[in-house]
């Protein structure tokens, strides 16, 4: 079988940079698992993928646009070394989290002076070409219960929040983030739920 979208492949991988140091590799480990077309990998590499098979080893060069984006320089800013706190020294390499509305995102101390640090939200591979030494292992369809959290959203009745649809508990989705009642219009206790 070859790679196609809504497939799961296994694949052992090596990635080095372009002066051959080993990034990551999956050697010695259980091979790395995605679903093709999901966008689990960077776009460079699963591009690459297609058509393949099990037994297929081959090499292939991402570029920064395809994987983890070109450096930003406008990702990097100057803090107080007080805003780490808990931590008694803050130096160069460290890694941590900043909250933002976004969510949670990695941040990495680029350089220390005095009471001051820069920091920097680029991905530690930001700028850089992935080379990639890819060896596929298994490819099969996908089921539904692979695929099962990619779903944008599911239809569930609320329970012990009012009646759903008179009782009858019958929801469709009716559209982006909402959900009716099945020829009618909304009904309480119906909701959507974010997969």
């Amino acid at each position: 079988m070859k790679i196609a979208d809504k497939t799961v492949v296994l694949m052992h991988y090596t990635l080095t940079s372009d002066e051959g140091q080993v990034i990551d590799s999956s050697a010695g480990r259980d091979p790395l698992q995605y679903i093709q077309g999901m966008h689990m990998i960077v776009v460079g590499l699963e591009k690459a993928m297609y058509d393949h098979e099990v037994g297929d080893k081959f090499d292939v060069k991402v570029i920064p646009s395809e994987g983890y984006g070109e450096y930003d320089e406008r990702m990097t800013q100057e803090v107080p070394v007080s805003v780490f706190q808990g931590v008694d020294k803050v130096e160069a390499g460290m890694q941590f989290y900043a909250q933002t509305p976004a969510g949670p995102m990695p941040i990495r101390v680029k350089s220390v002076n005095g009471d001051k640090a820069v920091i920097d939200a680029n991905h530690e591979l930001a700028g850089k070409n992935l080379n990639f030494a890819i060896e596929v292992v298994e490819v099969r369809e996908a089921t539904e219960q692979d695929l099962a959290p990619f779903q944008q959203h599911q239809c569930k009745c609320g329970k012990g929040e009012g009646e759903c649809c008179g009782g009858n508990g019958e929801c469709e989705c009716g559209g982006e983030g909402e959900c009716k009642c099945k020829g009618e219009g909304e009904g309480e206790g119906c909701c959507c739920k974010d997969k």
